[in-house]
C-alpha cells in the first residue's frame, strides 16, 4: 500500500492538473464566450477522446516493455525499445495528424452537431488535432520516465504546463479575442512545452537512456512487441470512444442546452475521476516491473491495495458531487441557466454513485496491460462501446437526457464483468508459464552437474 501510494500520488496530481487545465479551458470558454461556445467545445469531447485517447494509449503501451526490461535489469533491450518507440511515434503522429485534420469537419457533420455550434466546434478541434505530434511527445516521454520508477518529474512539468495553459487561455481569449481557437492553441502550446521539458530532463537525468548509434536502428522484433502492446491499448481507448461518439450523436439531437450540460458535467466528472486514472497507470507500471522480475504475488497484493484505495475514494467523491455538484457547475455557467444546472446535477449524481465500478475498470484493465495481455483490454473496450451505443441509440431518443446520464455507469459495469475474470485467467496463465520456466532451468542445471543427486560417485578421481 505504501509503495503504491508513493508512486500513485504524484501521478494523481499530474492527472489532476491535466484535467484542471482542460477544465479551465471549458470554464473560461463558458464564462467569457457564452453557452454556445461552451456547447461547441463540448460537442468535440467524444471525437477528441477517440483520437487523442488513441495517442495516449499507444504511448502507454510503448512504455510497458520498457518497464518490463527495467524490472528484468536488461538495459540494452530497454534502450532498443525506447529507440524503436521513437521511430514508431514519429510515423503514427504524421499519419494521424494528416488524416484527422482532413476528416474532422465531416465527422462533426456525421455526428449531427447542431448548426449553431458546428463552426466553433470545427475551429477548436482542428487546432487540437494539429497538436497531435506534441501530444505524442509528452505522453511517450512521460510514460518512459514513469516506467523507470520516477512519477514525480512528469508531475512537475505538467504543473508548469497547466499554469501556462491557464495564462494563455486568458490572454488569447480576452486580450487577443481568438475565441474557442485561442483555448485550443493554449492547450497545444502548453503541452508542447511540457514535452520538451521531459526530453531535456531525460537526457540529463537517465544514463541508462544514452542510446548508441547501433541501438537507434529499427529492428522488426522490437517493433512487433511495441505494436503488440501499443496498438491494442490505443484501440482500447478509441473503441471505447466510439461508443462515446455514438452517445454524443444522440445527445446532439437534444439541442445545444443538452450538449452544454454534458460538456460541463463531463469536465467536472473527469476532474474527480483523475485518481482512478492514476491508479490504473500505477498498476500498469507496477505490474510490468514485477512480471519482468517474476514476482506475481506482488501483483496480487497491488491489486488488493489499489482496490481498497479505489473504494474509499469512490465514497468520498460521490459524497462531494451529490452535495455540491450543482454549485461546482456554476463555474461554467451563470445561475440563470437553470436547465443546464439541473442536467449537470443529474449527470453527476448518477455517475458518481457508480465510481467504484470505474475504479475497478482502470485497476484491472491497466494491470492486465502491464502483464503483457493488451488484447484483453481491447475486448473490455468493446464491452464499453457496446453498452454506450445501446444506451445512445436505444434509450436517449426515448427517455432523453436522463438516459444519457446512465450510459457510462452501464458501460463500466459491463467492462468489469469481462475484466475481473480475465485478470484471474491471465494470472493463472502467467503462473503456469513461470512454473514451467523454472522446471526447465532446474533440468538444465542438473544436466550441467550430473554428479549431483542419485548419480553414483567414481572413487579415486578428483
Amino acid at each position: 500500500m505504501k509503495l503504491i501510494l508513493q508512486f500513485c500520488i504524484p501521478l494523481f496530481f499530474g492527472m489532476l492538473f491535466q484535467q484542471f487545465y482542460s477544465m479551465m479551458d471549458t470554464v473560461i470558454v463558458g464564462k467569457f464566450l457564452g453557452v454556445n461556445a461552451l456547447a461547441a467545445v463540448g460537442a468535440t469531447g467524444s471525437i477528441n477522446f477517440m483520437v487523442i485517447g488513441f495517442c495516449m494509449g499507444v504511448c502507454n503501451g510503448f512504455a510497458i516493455p520498457v518497464a518490463q526490461q527495467f524490472g528484468a535489469g536488461d538495459y540494452h533491450a530497454l534502450r532498443k525499445y525506447v529507440a524503436n518507440s521513437v521511430w514508431l511515434t514519429i510515423g503514427f503522429a504524421g499519419i494521424m495528424t494528416a488524416a484527422v485534420c482532413v476528416l474532422c469537419r465531416q465527422i462533426l457533420a456525421w455526428m449531427n452537431t447542431p448548426a449553431d455550434i458546428i463552426g466553433g466546434a470545427y475551429g477548436y478541434i482542428f487546432i487540437i488535432f494539429l497538436g497531435i505530434p506534441v501530444t505524442y511527445l509528452y505522453n511517450l516521454l512521460s510514460g518512459i520516465i514513469r516506467s523507470l520508477g520516477d512519477s514525480k518529474s512528469p508531475l512537475i512539468f505538467l504543473v508548469l504546463s497547466s499554469v501556462l495553459n491557464i495564462v494563455l487561455d486568458l490572454a488569447l481569449i480576452l486580450l487577443f479575442h481568438m475565441g474557442v481557437a485561442g483555448a485550443a492553441w493554449a492547450t497545444v502550446i502548453s503541452q508542447g512545452i511540457s514535452g520538451i521539458a521531459c526530453l531535456i530532463y531525460m537526457v540529463k537525468r537517465f544514463d541508462i537512456l544514452k542510446i548508441s548509434r547501433e541501438e537507434w536502428r529499427m529492428e522488426g522484433k522490437y517493433i512487433a512487441v511495441l505494436c503488440n502492446m501499443g496498438i491494442p491499448m490505443g484501440l482500447q481507448y478509441s473503441i471505447t470512444a466510439i461508443g462515446s461518439v455514438i452517445l454524443q450523436t444522440a445527445v446532439n439531437t437534444l439541442g445545444s442546452v443538452a450538449v452544454a450540460s454534458t460538456a460541463a458535467a463531463s469536465k467536472i466528472g473527469m476532474f474527480f475521476c483523475s485518481p482512478f486514472d492514476a491508479m490504473g497507470s500505477t498498476m500498469a507500471t507496477y505490474a510490468g516491473q514485477n512480471v519482468g522480475a517474476g514476482k506475481l504475488d506482488r501483483v496480487s497484493q497491488g491489486i488488493k491495495s489499489t482496490s481498497i484505495l479505489g473504494f474509499v475514494y469512490s465514497l468520498l467523491a460521490c459524497g462531494v458531487l451529490v452535495l455540491f455538484g450543482k454549485i461546482i457547475a456554476l463555474l461554467f455557467v451563470d445561475g440563470s441557466e437553470t436547465a443546464i444546472l439541473q442536467n449537470v446535477e443529474w449527470f453527476l449524481t448518477i455517475s458518481s454513485a457508480c465510481f467504484f465500478p470505474l475504479a475497478l475498470v482502470n485497476i484491472f484493465r491497466f494491470t492486465i496491460q502491464g502483464l503483457g495481455f493488451s488484447k484483453f483490454a481491447v475486448l473490455a473496450g468493446v464491452c464499453e462501446m457496446g453498452a454506450r451505443s445501446i444506451v445512445g441509440m436505444g434509450f436517449v431518443p426515448v427517455f432523453g437526457y436522463v438516459a444519457a446520464c446512465w450510459a457510462s455507469p452501464v458501460a463500466w459495469v459491463c467492462a468489469d464483468i469481462f475484466l475481473v475474470p480475465a485478470y484471474f485467467y491471465v494470472m493463472k496463465k502467467l503462473r503456469n508459464m513461470l512454473k514451467g520456466k523454472g522446471q526447465q532451468e532446474s533440468q538444465k542445471q542438473e544436466e550441467k552437474l550430473p554428479g549431483l543427486g542419485t548419480a553414483p560417485c567414481i572413487e579415486g578421481k578428483a
